[in-house]
């Protein structure tokens, strides 16, 4: 009997596992979803510009999806973002076309951008991609107020190092058991609905 690839391996066992923790983990669900709210605000404090961007699309609803996952947010008067109201519709929808989560994991290890559809409000579009394109967590700024320039630089760095070494594995792993042709992995990473508009 072949023995699996690690792609096939993980994704065999994501299809067990996932319907089975998606209800356990529903509890928990709204506080996640709150500190990612607070997360994604910290960031974009940061940034007057990506601020200015939302402000103007105040009320406009993005609702980001993966799976069986939705993650509905809805842009403030002041320009940051806050989880709409249950029941309001999506004037832009996101949603990850990919469902490997092995194949995800590689494209986060090589800074790729995983493939998604794009469906709804263009210029809401164009702002979100504005967004991702230019906003970015500065992580050693926020762990130096908190533990000094010196420790959060060593951190910093011993992260680079692990996330690097991370990147090689996955690499090495990719070249020794490929994708087979006709797989989730040769979607491309601009996919977009026919439907959709903006740039991505």
């Amino acid at each position: 009997m072949a023995t699996p690839s690690p792609s096939e391996f993980i994704d065999a066992l994501a299809e067990r596992v996932i319907p089975v923790l998606t209800p356990l983990l529903q509890p928990a669900a709204g506080e996640v979803r709150h500190r990612l709210v607070l997360l994604l605000n910290h960031v974009l404090g940061q940034e007057p510009e990506a601020m200015a961007r939302l402000a103007r699309q105040r009320g406009r609803v993005v609702e980001l999806s993966w799976r069986e996952w939705r993650l509905r947010l809805q842009a403030s008067a002041a320009g940051l973002l806050e989880q709409a109201p249950e029941g309001a519709a999506a004037h832009l929808t996101l949603t990850i076309a990919e469902d490997s989560p092995w194949v995800l994991a590689q494209a986060a290890l090589r800074g790729d951008k995983p493939p998604v559809r794009i469906a709804g409000d263009v210029q809401l579009a164009a702002e979100v991609n504005w967004l991702v394109d230019h906003v970015r967590w500065d992580l050693e700024e926020d762990l130096a107020r908190l533990l000094g320039d010196a420790p959060a630089h060593a951190l910093v760095e011993g992260g680079r190092q692990a996330a690097a070494a991370l990147r090689a594995f996955a690499v090495s792993l990719a070249e020794r058991f490929p994708l087979r042709s006709g797989s989730p992995g040769d979607v491309s990473p601009r996919t977009r609905s026919p439907d959709a508009g903006g740039p991505r």
